[in-house]
């Protein structure tokens, strides 16, 4: 069973949120901040990692995604805020 990732980035503190999923979440964050990623992330610039929720399948993870992402903009930010309430960029951590 493959491992996936639910995450969250941001532009910047308390900023537009945008929730995402992948089964590699250093290369995936790696790919938004470097632009690679065509969409959503690049036309905001949303290349803080702010929440990071590790799952021990894909499908789990991916199923997570979708009920976050049909959360409201509060919903959110109160998970990010209940995990990195100082909105720090977690990519570093990865490492």
């Amino acid at each position: 069973m493959e491992r996936g990732w639910v995450y969250i980035l941001t532009n910047r503190p308390n900023g537009i949120p945008c929730v995402g999923v992948t089964s590699d979440l250093a290369r995936r964050v790696w790919e938004h901040r470097e632009g690679l990623a065509d969409g959503f992330t690049k036309r905001y610039g949303l290349k803080r990692l702010v929440y990071a929720e590790p799952h021990s399948t894909i499908t789990g993870a991916i199923q997570r995604e979708k009920n976050i992402k049909h959360w409201s903009r509060s919903w959110k930010v109160q998970l990010v805020l209940a995990e990195n309430p100082e909105w720090n960029d977690l990519y570093d951590h990865l490492m």
